[in-house]
């Protein structure tokens, strides 16, 4: 048991450390090449500004440097590649134990952080340099659908995973069409991250969401996924520790899209494959992810047909901004609320 809570926790702390160490030079480099808006505020999905919205962020979106979510991605592929090449060289060593990079549970997710990463450092990358305008969404959902599509067909040809799980009731059969499941799923998440808009607040609710998928996974004996996810915690905190407000930098998509991508691998991992109940789950874990992504579909289905705004500003927590709230107070309310989503899924993934 001491063993294994090590080998989970040696690698969460290695992410976590080299985050801090890291982050210095990253920021240097953010700030001396000025990467941020060069103009703020946002355009709506009618094609007005989203006047709630630029009065609330409009201004600091030209001051806050954007691609924080590389100390993120950095720290998890630098500890994951470090305990890899260590247990290379010295094989009979504690090296060894520390080793999570395998075919079976961590080359899935590892791979979806890195290509989500880049995915989302090539938008940011224009949204600096063209003045806010990114990726086209198109191209940005074309893409995480070509990136799930295999992937769901991978889950499917190669892993059998036919079924999702139904806790205390059996199992879900679906055959083929797991396949756009999981591309449902992972655009569900992947809009989701639209949750990184006020200092602190993604960082704290994926650490919790991460959190609650390592004690999953280690429920199901599934160790280095567990490590895995430990070492996306580690990670988080590293840039939370810049985060919080005033925030150094923002994680914007090449974090969050690393993040949200990788989640649903994770997730799909930690049901029938672990024989547990990943997916089911995630609507307990990942509850103030859900919040963020209904609210932005109320919004717009309550507008088109009423024309008016269900909410202040859509998603939710700009809403509460915008009635009022200070911004650390929606922050650390959401924290809460993901750390008990968190402690009750890894409660019922135990008892289930």
């Amino acid at each position: 048991m001491d063993s294994l809570l090590l080998s989970v926790l040696i690698p969460a702390i290695l992410s976590f450390t080299i985050g801090i160490l890291i982050t210095p030079i990253i920021t240097y480099f953010l700030y001396k090449y000025k990467v941020w808006k060069k103009q703020g505020g946002k355009v709506a999905i009618g094609g007005h500004a989203a006047a709630e919205f630029n009065r609330l962020k409009g201004e600091t979106e030209t001051k806050t440097p954007r691609m924080g979510g590389i100390v993120i991605w950095g720290s998890v592929l630098i500890t994951l590649g470090g305990t890899y090449l260590l247990a290379q060289l010295f094989p009979h060593s504690l090296f060894a134990d520390l080793d999570f990079l395998n075919h079976e549970q961590t080359l899935i997710p590892a791979t979806t952080l890195l290509v989500g990463a880049l995915i989302g450092f090539l938008n940011d990358f224009y949204d600096v340099v063209r003045g806010g305008k990114g990726l086209r969404l198109s191209i940005r959902l074309l893409l995480i659908t070509f990136l799930a599509s295999f992937l769901g067909w991978w889950f499917y040809h190669k892993l059998g995973v036919s079924t999702i799980s139904i806790p205390f009731d059996g199992d879900l059969y679906l055959g083929i069409f797991i396949i756009p499941f999981f591309v449902l799923l992972t655009l569900m998440l992947y809009a989701s991250g639209v949750i990184d808009g006020i200092d602190g607040l993604s960082g704290g609710v994926f650490a919790s969401i991460f959190a609650a998928y390592t004690g999953i996974a280690v429920i199901q004996s599934q160790f280095s996924l567990a490590v895995f996810c430990a070492t996306v915690v580690g990670a988080i905190l590293a840039f939370l520790w810049f985060n919080i407000p005033p925030a150094r930098f923002w994680m914007t998509e090449t974090g969050s899209m690393a993040l949200t991508l990788s989640l649903a691998t994770v997730v799909f991992m930690t049901d029938t494959l672990g024989e547990g109940n990943g997916i089911s789950l995630l609507l307990i874990v990942g509850l103030p992810l859900i919040a963020t992504v209904a609210s932005n579909v109320l919004q717009l289905t309550y507008r088109r047909l009423t024309g008016k705004k269900l909410f202040r500003i859509a998603p939710l927590h700009h809403h509460f901004e915008a009635i009022g709230w200070p911004s650390h107070k929606v922050t650390m309310r959401y924290w809460i609320i993901s750390i008990i989503c968190a402690a009750v899924g890894v409660i019922i993934a135990m008892i289930a």
